[in-house]
This record gives structure tokens, C-alpha cells and sequence, in this order.
């Protein structure tokens, strides 16, 4: 007699699989939680780790929709140099004008990492879009 708790071997990857969107839904608020703690005043313990894994996690999670073709070892290693290199280049630019601060380091990462993610969506062969620029 099989029980609820006995899991045939051939499904054990398809449990895994379930959760994935539990893993990623958890970073989204975890990146959200970051994003929000950036802005307020609270001294919590927290809101330096979260804002950091939002400056990590967002573009590299938009630069890996970009790269389907890649195996997903490759997508991680290349999604998270690219993402090292944003807030880099963010850094880098805001020093340069002299307009540095962590809100507006937080605006612009989450800007450029909804624009990566925008065109992720326009270019993806069976969105919508594409399919209206062939008839």
C-alpha cells in the first residue's frame, strides 16, 4: 500500500521542480524588501544583506532571461559578472557626476534591470509581439 509519504523514484525531480517558484518567490520579496528598505529610515539589521541581494539579484535575474541558449551553469556565471559589472558601472558613473547616493543607486539598478527585462519580453520568439511582426 503506497502512503502520501512514500514518493516513487521517478518523481523525485518533479518535486524539486515544485519548488523552484516557492525558491524564486521567496527572492522576489526578500529583493522587494530591499528595494523598500533602501528608501525608509528604519536601523534594521537587515537592510543593508537585502538591498544588496536586490543590487545582485535584479539584473542578474533580467540578464539571464536574455541568455536561453546558454546552459544554466553558464547563464549563472555570465548573469551574475554582468550584474557585478552594472552596479559597477552605476557606481562608477554616479561618483563621476557627483550625484551618489544609495536610493538613487537602488533607482537606477532597478530601472536598467526592468528595461533588460522589458526587452526580454519583446524579444522572446512566442510572445505577442513577435508574433505581430510577422503577419
Amino acid at each position: 500500500m503506497q502512503t502520501n509519504f512514500d514518493v516513487p523514484s521517478g518523481s523525485r525531480s518533479g518535486s524539486s521542480r515544485e519548488l523552484l517558484p516557492l525558491a524564486g518567490g521567496a527572492a522576489f520579496a526578500v529583493a522587494v524588501a530591499g528595494a523598500g528598505l533602501a528608501f525608509t529610515d528604519l536601523s534594521s539589521p537587515l537592510r543593508a544583506p537585502f538591498t544588496v541581494f536586490f543590487l545582485l539579484v535584479a539584473p542578474a535575474a533580467a540578464v539571464a532571461g536574455l541568455l536561453r541558449g546558454l546552459s544554466p551553469p553558464g547563464r549563472a556565471v555570465v548573469s551574475a559578472a554582468a550584474a557585478l559589472a552594472l552596479n559597477l558601472l552605476v557606481a562608477q558613473t554616479m561618483l563621476a557626476v557627483h550625484l551618489w547616493s544609495v536610493q538613487g543607486g537602488v533607482v537606477a539598478v532597478g530601472g536598467i534591470s526592468v528595461l533588460l527585462l522589458l526587452f526580454t519580453l519583446v524579444r522572446r520568439p512566442g510572445s505577442r509581439t513577435a508574433g505581430r511582426q510577422g503577419t
